[in-house]
């Protein structure tokens, strides 16, 4: 059944109304468990199950000699201590391994007390009791003159309902520790098997026999809320009462039981007459249609002694409890369920509705206790009334919430439609599950669709794939931003004609939490047609306002570039020069100016040709550039005579040094076409302000300074 609740965890996540009902509805019942509220219920449903356990095999361990109402007829109430002591007598002729004297012994009960006294002295297998004192009982002493190690406390532990469901190990009295009855006489039992009572090797703190941990009852776990958890504490681990072997005393005493009967067993001797009123009520006391049964105390102590023994001898489960968070967990899962079942009764038709409902909440609640019952069986007690409350408050609560988000959603429908029918633009309505709800009739003209085509339908149930998954993708992002989205997207009509609209989709949500998605449609299939045509004659005028650029930048570069070298040519010398002069002016700066002629040109050009000549220019080009700053402009006036602009010199003797470099540079050879080129340069220059304020001035005392350099030899520099 369950492999049909895979979609669970997804259907979760997308309603939170159904986490807020699981939480909410687990945390009522885990405050209402912890205040002990339900504390009666899950104590009888605990009860119905140990009574629905199969019955198991007679305790032959352990028989009960029960003084009776007849026995009491016969030798009084409270029997004497000479009776007691015959009975101890007879009782060990058969060899018993343990007696177990569940009879009050805190006073003398003449004639007989030395009697017994010495009995119960030349008997260590004999164990009497004591009841400590507490708060609703008094203190009862053991016989007088009984070895400690023969001595355990009776007392039982009453949950709320007067039922006894625990048993009580060890007491501590003013720092002392006392033993229970039934368990001397169980460690005397497991003593001659060779099983000792130790600690637990999981936590020293708990007892051990054999394989099985003596779990301590803590007040606050299971079902319990501030229980008495005094003492060592366990859980009982019920057997029928009716499978304990019992006799009477005066069967015993008469002789009509063998010996052979309690060899090597366990002997417990109590009272079971009505009228002692030793009686107490276990899980086995509720039957149906009849009146509670009550069990006498001896019942209960070899109970309490079966469940030690068996633990420790047939490694019989004792009973403890889950973790909180587990039975925590355990509850959630089962509120989980009743979300479940009202989410699966949903999508079924409306006339099987009732009947899934109510077959799949008893189907739920049978398995939860056929859960409770294997774990019983395996010595677990899990919360049985708690999960079944879980399951069907969350069941009961998410159907009216359900129910009432539905009436909401009815009203919301008919208030979308009542106000998109008169709007001229086509507009649509989308549930989460992005079917149409709601649309005007605008959006029907637009898609081409009659009403009854797409209502309830889904986008890949109408569109093609490609539209069907870019409107879910847009859908599915509004609904997980509860944000607005505008988007242009093609849409087609059934008539195959594409539009292109402007979609805006929108969140909202009603009263109830139902999320709608609320579409506007604009065609706006002409406007691009118009935008088209603008971006194209847009990007025809850009495109010639770039081939217009370009010329005019052609253009730019041809009146100031030399065409050779691609050099500043004379006309963009002279404005530059200009422009260096007016900066150094403002900025008080030194400017240098270069005047360079070639040394020996003409005679390379007529030799080797003009081809070689415009090589060797292009490379003297280069080499002066490579030689300057990047601030430093350079410029061929024309044939082979060039000009440098150094702005912004630190200090005069800079002039020198940079025509040096040029010098140096220029006189390397050069490789042209198979030949080897030698020339040299001869540089004249002038400085700003120092030479001249004017360009005219500081040109024409850079050019005599180069033909000064010439007439002195070539191949040097002179300044003006």
């Amino acid at each position: 059944m369950l492999h049909r609740f895979r979609w669970l965890p997804r259907r979760l996540l997308r309603h939170k109304s159904i986490l807020l009902t699981m939480g909410g509805v687990t945390l009522a019942i885990l405050a209402a468990r912890g205040l002990g509220l339900l504390q009666t219920w899950e104590w009888a449903a605990w009860d119905y199950l140990v009574r629905s356990r199969p019955l198991e095999s007679p305790e032959e361990r352990i028989l009960v000699v029960a003084v009776t109402e007849q026995d009491i007829q016969t030798w009084g109430y409270p029997l004497t201590d000479q009776v007691v002591a015959e009975l101890l007598e007879t009782l060990d002729q058969g060899q018993p391994r343990v007696i177990g004297l569940d009879i009050y012994r805190n006073s003398p009960r003449e004639p007989g007390t030395a009697q017994l006294r010495q009995v119960i002295q030349d008997l260590p297998n004999v164990v009497v009791i004591e009841q400590l004192e507490d708060k609703k009982t008094i203190g009862l002493a053991p016989p007088e003159g009984t070895p400690p190690e023969q001595i355990g406390f009776n007392n039982v532990v009453h949950d709320a309902d007067g039922v006894l469901r625990r048993s009580l190990l060890f007491a501590h009295i003013d720092g002392q520790r006392k033993t229970s009855f039934a368990l001397q006489v169980a460690r005397r039992y497991l003593k001659a098997e060779g099983i000792m009572l130790e600690a637990a090797a999981i936590n020293p703190k708990f007892a051990q026999v054999g394989t099985q941990v003596l779990f301590p009852f803590h007040r606050n776990l299971g079902p319990y809320a501030y229980a008495d958890d005094q003492g060592y504490q366990v859980l009982v681990n019920y057997r029928d009462h009716d499978l304990f072997e019992k006799v009477s005393m005066g069967e015993i005493l008469a002789g009509r039981v063998s010996p052979e009967q309690w060899r090597d067993r366990i002997i417990l001797i109590g009272y079971t007459a009505e009228s002692v009123k030793d009686y107490f009520s276990s899980p086995y006391s509720a039957k149906l249609l009849q009146a509670p049964l009550q069990f006498s105390g001896v019942e209960f102590h070899a109970n309490f002694i079966s469940q030690i023994l068996s633990a420790g001898l047939d490694n019989r489960q004792l009973i403890r409890f889950w973790w909180p968070w587990v039975e925590g967990v355990w509850i959630l899962l089962w509120a989980g369920m009743g979300a479940m079942i009202v989410e699966r009764v949903r999508s079924a038709p409306a006339y099987l509705s009732p009947l899934r409902y109510s077959a799949l909440l008893l189907g739920s609640v049978v398995l939860l206790g056929l859960a409770a019952y294997g774990a019983l069986l395996w010595g677990w007690w899990i919360p049985l009334v708690p999960p079944v409350l879980a399951l069907g408050l969350a069941a009961v609560i998410l159907t009216s919430y359900l129910a009432y988000q539905e009436e909401e959603l009815k009203r919301s429908t008919e208030f979308f439609r009542s106000i998109i029918d008169n709007i001229p633009d086509p507009i649509f309505v989308k549930d989460p599950q992005h079917r149409w709800m709601v649309f005007n009739q605008a959006f029907c003209q637009f898609s081409g669709y009659r009403p009854e085509q797409i209502l309830g339908k889904t986008n890949q149930e109408i569109f093609g794939v490609t539209e069907a998954a870019w409107f879910d993708q847009q859908e599915k992002l509004v609904f997980q931003s509860r944000q607005p989205q505008e988007n242009e997207e093609p849409y087609t009509h059934t008539s195959g004609t594409k539009y292109l609209s402007a979609t805006k989709r929108s969140l909202h949500q009603d009263a109830a939490g139902n999320r709608f998605l609320v579409g506007v449609i604009h065609d706006i299939t002409e406007r691009k047609r118009v935008e088209e045509e603008l971006r194209r004659t847009t990007a025809e005028l850009t495109r010639s306002n770039s081939e217009l650029q370009a010329t005019q930048d052609r253009l730019h570069r041809l009146a100031y570039s030399d065409s050779l070298t691609g050099l500043a040519n004379r006309k963009a010398f002279f404005e530059s020069f200009q422009a260096t002069l007016n900066w150094a002016k403002e900025q008080q700066k030194l400017v240098g100016l270069l005047y360079l002629d070639l040394d020996g040109f003409k005679g390379i050009n007529d030799s080797l040709g003009h081809t070689v000549g415009d090589l060797l220019l292009k490379a003297v080009a280069k080499r002066i550039s490579d030689c300057l700053r990047d601030s430093d402009r350079v410029a061929r006036l024309g044939g082979d005579e060039f000009t440098v602009i150094l702005p912004g010199l630190k200090q005069a003797q800079d002039i020198n040094i940079v025509s040096e470099k040029i010098i140096a540079t220029l006189r390397e050879p050069y490789c042209l076409e198979d030949h080897q080129v030698i020339v040299t340069v001869s540089i004249g220059s002038s400085l700003y302000p120092q030479d001249g304020e004017t360009e005219e001035i500081l040109i024409n005392k850079a050019d005599h300074a180069m033909y000064a350099a010439k007439q002195q030899g070539r191949n040097q520099h002179q300044r003006a």
